[in-house]
């Protein structure tokens, strides 16, 4: 199919001429022509992702950079023009303003790529096979079986047995008169097909089912050659049905498993939904409690199959070693001279038994230290190489190709953070959104776009999930180490990005390619030698500094400006683990979309008002301040959409003369209470999360104005208040019209704000109300009695540092309660026995709660455990341990 990458970049050329072509003045007929040669060159892209093609093809290889650079040649002088066109119209001049020189230019470049488009067609007529339209996944032959996948021999199974009897247990105590399914669901490697060779070949399932029948399902979508194979459990004539269709081969498999008894079927790699559906066919209504069992990489596809599908563990680093010194030295013991780098080297495989037995096949026959030292300090580059045929690529390869070519992008784009970093989604789905990689769809944000890939990058298991938020959607993410290094390799040869480290003569690579070096991303601990060359590059577009510590990288004045002027036409600028300052050269940086800084910032400086292109700004500042005030225009910045700081921001009045009525923001985290003013959220009427710190007390006030003026905001979900000052001077209650102004919020966030336990009322009000979290202070008082019928939607709460002693919940106060989290409410003396009875409640946590309040918890437990999987996390252990005394 086309190259995902290169795709991409001609769609936002495409973009980038079409929203800009009212600014070319001058030469208004060469960029008309120049947008109708892109369009014709994104229509033969699109038409060639229909098409199989030989992705071995050099002269397809070619073609693709051709096109790059091409692209990458016109953006740079695009980006050039539009800076000088936005500074003459700010400057109110008039007429031909353009030199003849850039005029030139353009008019090149339109034949240039003119002509790449003349080469495309002929390339097109000279090598018409290539170009046939085939289905891009084939269909395997009559009669002939997908590739079976790999697996490791029963002999060498390392930490399964746990896992085997977890599978046993639930494929055996299912329910007793229904087909149930038992899916196996992991990443690439990570043993799913070794397990279910393991749970096959175990002689209780003989005890327990009739037939135990295998099928390797694979990549593809024929049900027909998937019931041959299934019927050839039960006859050995199978040629006698191969001109029969899938109906009459599901009744005939049907009818054999009628006359016999309870049949569990494996279906090993199975990729999609409808397989499912179909084998469900083959089973007879006869109520003996038939079994599938199936393994998938796919997220998706498991939970259709099963909403509690079986996730595999990773190994552990002792079982990992283990493995290792099974595939090395089979029945002997591992040397102690190499024990040390043997579990160094397992560590790196990061459970995933694949990547052991790989590494295990480079050490194998290599009994000296040294050699296994080398291999510990590359054990990625092993698992990841091309010219090896049993590396990890062939299989982590196949998840890749199967991805729509819109996330093939963004899933080697996040190989831009440094390995084994965990990732927040906010911040990886901004930076899609500011590279250009999420296309605009109608009835969608773009951010939600961006979610749902990232949401669908984890369920095909390609992200790991690190932590949730309280709403269940991801906040942190992380690429395991192996796919790490294949979406870095994969990224670097289609000039996605390139990563500054040191060769192996300890030199800074050059950054002068001006298509290989678009976007760089660079170790902090060799930024400053990088910035000893003095390095100039306009090409480069963004600029990556990401660091796992907390401590901030301190850099001289002078290197920091050297940041600012070696990469004019920047648009992605992330840099927080460095303490940066603001110069003139930063200033200039028109094409800002994305920047995130952290530095000894006490204002933002009225320049920002120049990053007409700016779409997420996060300030992070050391300053003494409790406020930092926001000098720039943000009002005039109509694609400016979310705007984080570390401690509350002073908003600027909205100017009357702006043309724009309202803003684009959705985000405002955080800002002081004295900026939520009638005039700033009218303004700001399209936000979706705001979050207000400081001193709440006058906020309160609806007389005063404050949160009344909340009401201008008809699209807030989630809405955070943060009370600064631990003492009022008189008690605050709730605005009684709180839930008027705020009824579309689903995520509430209170502390310090210390109302009463009897003005949550108002809370239980909040009829989109999901999230719920109350923290230190946010309530005061010993007892709280909600009203019944209230927290209709309500979800997740959080009780956080309460004084309360006594709760009366159950599902009459919080009909669809999923999770309760409990954290240093130690004087609770009791969870209320009742919520057992929520149908929903699914989660509960108590951190360092009495031992009365744990007991009760483990009786609510124990009463859930009974209908659903309940999950009870209690911390300390110890807690758990005196409760049960």
């Amino acid at each position: 199919m086309a190259d995902a990458v290169v795709n991409f970049l001609v769609e936002n050329l495409l973009q980038l001429l079409s929203e800009n072509i009212e600014l070319i003045k001058g030469v208004d007929d060469d960029f008309k022509n120049l947008l109708e040669e892109v369009q014709r060159l994104k229509a033969f892209l699109d038409d060639a992702a229909k098409f199989h093609r030989d992705s071995d093809s050099k002269q397809w290889d070619q073609l693709v950079k051709d096109i790059q650079k091409t692209v990458h040649k016109t953006e740079d002088v695009i980006d050039k023009f539009l800076v000088q066109s936005k500074l003459h119209r700010q400057k109110n001049r008039v007429g031909r303003i353009f030199d003849v020189g850039h005029i030139n230019t353009v008019r090149e470049l339109a034949k240039e790529i003119k002509g790449i488009h003349e080469k495309v067609k002929q390339l097109r007529e000279n090598n018409k096979d290539a170009f046939q339209p085939k289905p891009v996944h084939e269909l395997p032959k009559k009669g002939a079986g997908p590739e079976q996948g790999p697996s490791l021999e029963d002999a060498e199974v390392v930490g399964f047995d746990e896992e085997a009897n977890k599978v046993i247990k639930l494929l055996v105590e299912g329910p007793a008169g229904s087909l149930d399914i038992v899916p196996v669901v992991g990443m690439p490697g990570l043993g799913k097909t070794t397990l279910a060779r393991k749970i096959y070949n175990d002689s209780r399932l003989s005890y327990e089912f009739f037939s135990v029948i295998w099928v390797f399902v694979g990549q593809t979508d024929n049900i027909k050659d998937i019931f041959l194979n299934i019927l050839k459990f039960f006859t050995k004539r199978i040629e006698e049905h191969q001109d029969e269709d899938v109906d009459k081969l599901a009744n005939k498999i049907s009818g054999f498993m009628n006359k016999g008894g309870r049949c569990l079927i494996v279906l090993d790699d199975v990729w999609a939904e409808d397989v499912i559906d179909a084998v469900k066919r083959v089973f007879p209504e006869n109520k003996k409690g038939h079994r599938i069992m199936m393994t998938t990489r796919e997220g998706n596809v498991a939970k259709y199959a099963n909403k509690d599908p079986h996730d595999l563990k990773f190994l552990t680093e002792d079982e990992s070693f283990e493995l290792l010194v099974k595939r090395v030295f089979g029945k002997e013991s591992c040397p102690v001279d190499l024990v040390g780098p043997g579990k160094s080297i397992a560590r790196k495989c990061s459970g995933v038994p694949l990547a052991v037995v790989v590494i295990a096949g480079a050490l194998r026959g290599r009994p000296n230290r040294n050699d296994w030292q080398r291999v510990d300090r590359n054990v990625v580059e092993h698992l990841i190489n091309k010219d090896d045929p049993k590396s990890c690529l062939k299989f982590v390869g196949m998840s890749y190709d199967r991805l729509p070519q819109e996330m093939q992008t963004c899933f080697l784009y996040s190989s831009v953070f440094p390995r084994g970093f965990d990732i927040p989604s906010w911040k990886l789905i901004r930076l899609w959104i500011a590279e250009g990689l999420i296309k605009p769809q109608q009835a969608y944000t773009l951010e939600e776009i961006a979610e749902f890939y990232l949401n669908d990058l984890v369920n095909r298991n390609l992200v790991i999930l690190m932590k949730k938020r309280s709403d269940g959607q991801i906040k942190t993410c992380r690429l395991h180490d192996m796919l790490h290094e294949f979406c870095r390799k994969e990224a670097a040869n289609k000039w996605l990005f390139q990563e500054i480290c040191t060769t192996a003569d300890n030199a800074v690579p050059s950054i002068q390619d001006s298509d290989a070096c678009r976007r760089l991303c660079i170790q902090p601990s060799i930024l400053d030698k990088f910035l000893l060359e003095k390095p100039f590059a306009e090409h480069v577009r963004s600029f990556y500094c990401f660091s796992s510590e907390q401590k901030q990288i301190e850099l001289s004045p002078n290197d920091i400006k050297l940041i600012h002027g070696a990469f004019p036409l920047l648009r992605v600028l992330d840099v927080e683990s460095l303490t940066f300052l603001f110069s003139k050269e930063f200033n200039q940086l028109y094409h800002l979309r994305y920047v995130a800084i952290s530095g000894d910032f006490k204002a933002l400086p009225p320049t920002f008002g120049n990053f007409w292109n700016l779409q997420t700004l996060v300030l992070n500042t050391s300053t003494s301040e409790s406020t930092i005030e926001v000098k720039a225009d943000i009002w005039s910045l109509l694609q400016l959409r979310h705007l984080h700081t570390n401690i509350p921001a002073k908003l600027p009045a909205p100017a009357t003369t702006t043309g724009r009525t309202t803003s684009c923001l959705q985000t405002l985290s955080m800002v002081a209470p004295e900026s939520c003013k009638k005039d700033v959220l009218a303004k700001a009427c399209q936000l979706k999360k705001l979050s207000i710190r400081g001193q709440m007390a006058a906020f309160l006030d609806t007389h005063k104005g404050g949160i009344s003026n909340l009401e201008e905001l008809k699209c807030l979900e989630h809405l955070k208040l943060l009370n600064d000052v631990l003492y009022m001077n008189k008690p605050v209650h709730l605005p009684a019209a709180f839930f008027r102004l705020v009824r579309t919020v689903k995520k509430l966030t209170l502390a310090n704000t210390r109302f009463s336990w009897s003005d949550a009322n108002r809370l239980a009000q909040l009829e989109s109300l999901e999230v719920l979290k109350l923290k230190e202070n946010a309530f005061l008082g010993e007892s709280w009695e909600p009203e019944i019928g209230g927290f209709s939607a309500l979800q997740v709460l959080r009780l956080e540092r309460s004084e309360l002693e006594s709760w009366v919940a159950s599902n009459r106060h919080f009909p669809i309660l999923r999770h309760l989290i409990l954290i240093s409410c130690d004087k609770l003396k009791a969870v209320p026995l009742e919520l057992a009875d929520i149908p929903n409640f699914q989660e509960m946590r108590l951190d360092n709660t009495s031992k009365s309040a744990v007991k009760s918890a483990k009786e609510i437990e124990s009463k859930k455990s009974k209908s659903i999987k309940f999950k009870l996390t209690i911390f300390p252990p110890e807690n758990e341990s005196k409760a049960a005394q």
